[in-house]
């Protein structure tokens, strides 16, 4: 009898050899896998910088969702032609956030846009609701101030009322004021100025309570607040409210637009009212955009995201664009082609140098090179 035939076995250093092959291949891909995972994660998740990007632009002279954007009525109007555009910038990242790291390595290679790091942009401690409420009061103080710079160009009446032009989240007077609420009074005294109501509120122990007569919306209220403690200044009374003055015409200059913030249509709004007020066509029948920030009396001044606008204007098929002098050094280099870049340093220049423009006369430029 022969024995039967044992089973072959591998040595066993062989089958140890092999154990390790796939422990290590096995740590490797789970190694791999997890490392992989946190870069994808890392990828998407928010980065401490802010996107500056072209954004929407608005003809003044023409209607957003069939308003018109300058709305006047109990005065005589003239027909407009052409587009007279007012720019914006488009952020991502910030209080609000958004801003991944593939947002910004992008940006990085699109000469259009910017990053940079937000505490350059934002303080630390503002929140989402606070930048929305402070580019609303500078957007709503850009309109008021576009009306007297544009009355008081044609020579008409400025009239000057004293209002609340922003209401702080969360503050004493919020849920009690509304923006654009006109203070007539404070404990019965008449309010001429703004520094009347600072001067009251800051000269009272924190808890004090004021009693307000304001006039909305053509009714007169009377509204109760108390002072709080001011976050920002320990020990020091405040209410939350910006106060300011609101300027308007005798007869009546609306704004249509809404979403959008900060100060920088100031020049824009005050050459679409002249336009519509005036028998003369400003534009030509051509494609003007500007930017600039805008006092009463007329002043054009600076305003941020310059190189953003001009993308933004030319894109839109805008010609002529019109911004603050102190901007043309930052400008050269970043002048799209097929666009002029003017430099002004009031309303007056504005419509000086596009009436220029459109007549074909010689107008100043910004270069368009370093």
């Amino acid at each position: 009898m022969t024995d039967p035939e044992l089973p072959q076995r591998e040595p066993a250093h062989v089958e140890s050899s092999r154990e390790k092959w796939g422990t290590s291949t096995l740590a490797l891909l789970v190694s791999s896998a997890v490392t992989l995972g946190i870069l994808a994660i890392a990828f998407f998740l928010p980065v401490p910088f802010v996107k500056l990007a072209p954004g929407p632009t608005f003809n003044v002279i023409g209607d957003v969702d069939g308003a018109p954007v300058i709305q006047i009525n109990g005065a005589p109007t003239f027909p407009t032609s052409g587009e007279l555009d007012m720019t914006t910038v488009r952020e991502s990242g910030g209080p609000r956030g958004g801003l991944t790291f593939v947002d910004a390595v992008g940006s990085w290679f699109n000469s259009s846009d910017a990053v940079v790091p937000r505490e350059l942009v934002y303080p630390d401690d503002i929140s989402g609701e606070d930048v929305k409420a402070r580019n609303a009061a500078l957007f709503s103080t850009s309109e008021s101030d576009s009306v007297a710079a544009a009355l008081n160009y044609l020579e008409l009446p400025v009239q000057t009322k004293i209002v609340a032009t922003a209401v702080i989240v969360d503050a004493p007077a919020d849920e009690v004021f509304l923006p654009r609420d006109e203070i007539v009074s404070i404990d019965g005294v008449p309010v001429t100025t703004p520094g009347d109501v600072v001067q009251t509120v800051q000269g009272s122990p924190v808890g004090t309570e004021f009693t307000f007569e304001i006039r909305r919306s053509a009714e007169n209220m009377s509204l109760t607040v108390a002072s709080g403690e001011n976050p920002d200044a320990p020990g020091k009374p405040y209410l939350g409210i910006s106060v300011g003055e609101l300027y308007s015409a005798e007869f009546d200059i609306d704004f249509t637009l809404s979403d959008v913030g900060g100060p920088s249509a100031g020049l824009m709004f005050a050459t679409g009212i002249v336009d519509k007020l005036t028998p003369e066509d400003l534009t030509g029948g051509k494609h003007v955009a500007g930017t600039g920030t805008i006092t009463p009396e007329g002043a054009v001044g600076p305003i941020g995201g310059i190189r953003q606008k001009l993308a933004g204007a030319r894109s839109a098929g805008a010609e002529l664009f019109l911004m603050p002098e102190q901007h043309c050094a930052e400008s050269a280099g970043h002048v799209p082609d097929g666009l002029t870049v003017t430099p002004v340093t009031s309303l007056r220049d504005a419509i000086k140098e596009m009436s220029h423009w459109v007549a074909g006369m010689p107008v100043t430029s910004c270069p368009k090179t370093p």
